[in-house]
């Protein structure tokens, strides 16, 4: 019986530290989907350096799969907002609003950028939020004095 017991208490273990999904056995909750998800906040600069900003907006939540991603389009044609940039987000089905904050690396000093963001869901579907066309500039990187 106890040898029964060890071997068991083996397999568990071994299944565990073999799982390729640290999350596995965690299941967050499916909120239903929101009729429509509109910005109640910004978007608006969170922070800008040299060479990252972070762009953030708030939303009433949008439901459906717990995983959702922030996405700003930006680029420095207001008409051609080649680049995108997106971080993913958990959502908390016990709030009634979802902070999007999404990070953009490697910008160009001194320059203006314009933007819109939205959001989707785990499964790439559009929230079918969009907000107005903002713009900022990147700060000019520091000079340094010769030695």
């Amino acid at each position: 019986m106890n040898k029964l017991l060890l071997q068991l208490a083996i397999t568990v273990a071994a299944g565990s530290l073999l799982s390729s999904n640290p999350m596995m056995g965690q299941v967050s909750p499916t909120t239903p989907k929101a009729a429509s998800v509109r910005i109640s906040q910004g978007p608006e600069l969170e922070l800008a350096k040299v060479h990252l900003t972070i762009i953030r907006w708030t939303t009433n939540n949008p439901g459906g799969s717990p995983v959702h991603y922030g996405i700003v389009h930006y680029g420095t044609d207001p008409k051609n907002l080649s680049q995108t940039a997106k971080n993913p987000i958990r959502l908390n089905p016990g709030h009634a609003s979802t902070l999007f904050r999404v990070r953009m690396d490697d910008l160009k000093p001194g320059t203006t950028y314009y933007y819109t963001v939205g959001s989707m869901g785990a499964d790439g579907a559009d929230d079918g939020t969009k907000s107005t066309l903002k713009q900022f500039t990147t700060p000019v990187e520091p000079q340094r004095s010769a030695p």
